[in-house]
């Protein structure tokens, strides 16, 4: 279950922490029947975002949120104090529902555990992937993918926005970066985009963007309607995906040029 990594000669890498769907046996028999159906997933993520910039690099985990959360501070500190949200090994759905059988719930010790084994490897992989890229450009922009369905009451009041656009208010990338994103996504007709609305940019968002260091980090959460069935058994939709990849492939096409 290591990382997935391809290493592209452009400017931009694409982060997918949370598009795996592996989960060990030893944790799997754990799980009730919400845990086991893995509703919390970035579902087709990879394939959304495939072959839009040629010269990215990607670096993605096989391994399911609900085993760890590759998103999270490793110190299982909120970035959203007050706010519902789900731990570094959640044992919760975003519905608030409990993930593990009776008294399966992990220990601190199996935790930490899982870190070392996932949570670590993943981040090792997009370290060494930042590096190389700043290195090679003198700057590198950390586009953090995701995608979560449009309505989860537990989360947020309402529908998603299409496109939610995370720099913690700025502080992650350049401005220039920021405006980028955020008015390719206002000029997409028929959708609605919001600036660090509810999700203000995850932690790896907020870890890796150094804008002064030349690390530029912005996260994309997408609602899942615009791509794909929000239920199970979550099924690609080729129709709308083929619109929103366009607008995709755009942005990220203006982006891999937006500091040259």
């Amino acid at each position: 279950m290591n990382p997935k990594v391809t290493s592209g000669n452009g400017p931009v890498v694409l982060a997918q922490p949370h598009g795996g769907t592996e989960i060990p046996h030893s944790i799997l028999k754990r799980l009730n029947s919400e845990g086991q159906a893995r509703a919390d997933t970035d579902w087709h993520i990879s394939r959304l975002y495939a072959d839009l910039l040629p010269d990215a690099s990607i670096v993605s985990t096989p391994v399911h949120r609900y085993v760890i959360d590759a998103n999270r501070d490793p110190a299982d500190e909120s970035l959203y104090p007050g706010q519902n949200t789900t731990s570094l090994c959640p044992t919760t759905t975003f519905d608030g529902a409990p993930i593990y059988l009776d008294g399966q719930t992990p220990s601190a010790d199996e935790i930490g555990q899982r870190q070392r084994d996932y949570h670590q490897p993943y981040h090792d992989a997009l370290h060494e992937q930042l590096d190389r890229v700043r290195q090679k450009h003198g700057y590198v922009i950390l586009y953090d993918c995701h995608s979560i369905r449009s309505v989860v009451p537990y989360l947020f009041d309402g529908q998603l926005p299409d496109f939610n656009i995370g720099t913690n208010n700025g502080n992650t990338c350049d401005a220039v970066i920021e405006q980028a994103v955020e008015h390719h996504c206002k000029a997409a007709v028929g959708y609605r985009s919001v600036l660090n609305g509810r999700f203000k940019g995850g932690w790896t968002t907020r870890h890796y963007g150094q804008p002064q260091q030349g690390y530029h980090a912005i996260q994309m959460e997408l609602a899942q309607c615009n791509y794909m069935q929000e239920q199970a058994p979550w099924e690609y939709d080729l129709t709308s995906a083929h619109k929103l990849r366009a607008i995709l492939a755009g942005l990220l096409t203006e982006l891999n040029t937006t500091l040259a």
